[in-house]
């Protein structure tokens, strides 16, 4: 069993403005834990997480793959995350790149097919749009969860960005929840950009029904 990254460096202030790790955290940990020899077998260059909060996912990543053959990139619209994001790559030995910018904005053209392991936790919370907007405007830790009409405001930008960054053999996970149309997005994806998506993982946590949803390019038929 990996350990979850240490985070003993951050404090209850650091909390009240990044998103501290929960349920959807852990399911995304679990899901990369069961693909580990897989994930190593794809040797991967370049990982990129989407809004990474406090680092954790990504430190957990690092401990898989280990930090002398990949890079690690983050994006988050919260400074404070960009900070935590950092501190806790320190903490756990793995050199995570924080950089303050929505989803995968810097990226989109410098790693075009590129992206080996994409990695996103979106806002997934179904509010009303007013309230994902302003959650985004102030880019506090409101932004980690308010995800507008059926919480996929931001993930709906996300997937169609997503086949440009994923190289040849690149895999995305996404965390989900039912109210956001799992088969929906998997057809999505596939007829639109030729993704395979799949559950890699789903559980109950409370009230929440999460997913973990994992996609790669389609394989060609033998």
């Amino acid at each position: 069993m990996i350990p979850t990254p240490d985070l003993s460096h951050l404090k209850s202030a650091d909390f009240e403005h990044v998103y501290e790790p929960a349920e959807d955290t852990f399911i995304l940990l679990d899901a990369l834990e069961e693909d580990a020899n897989d994930l190593r077998d794809l040797q991967p260059r370049t990982c990129l997480e989407i809004g990474s909060g406090s680092g954790c996912v990504t430190a957990f990543l690092g401990s898989i793959l280990g930090s002398a053959s990949s890079l690690y990139l983050t994006t988050d619209i919260n400074p404070y995350a960009c900070k935590c994001t950092k501190t806790t790559g320190a903490q756990n030995k793995v050199p995570i790149e924080p950089l303050l910018a929505s989803l995968a904005s810097p990226f989109r053209r410098r790693l075009r097919r590129s992206v080996d392991i994409l990695l996103f936790n979106p806002p997934y919370v179904p509010t009303e749009s007013d309230e994902a907007d302003s959650a985004q405007q102030h880019a506090d830790i409101a932004g980690a969860w308010a995800g507008g009409r059926d919480g996929m405001v931001l993930t709906d930008i996300l997937l169609e960005q997503v086949e440009s960054l994923l190289s040849p053999t690149g895999r995305f996970y996404l965390v989900a929840v039912k109210q956001n149309d799992i088969k929906g997005i998997c057809q999505r994806m596939l007829e639109r950009h030729g993704l395979q998506g799949e559950v890699a993982l789903q559980r109950r946590a409370g009230r929440e029904h999460l997913f973990v949803l994992r996609f790669r390019r389609q394989q060609p038929a033998t």
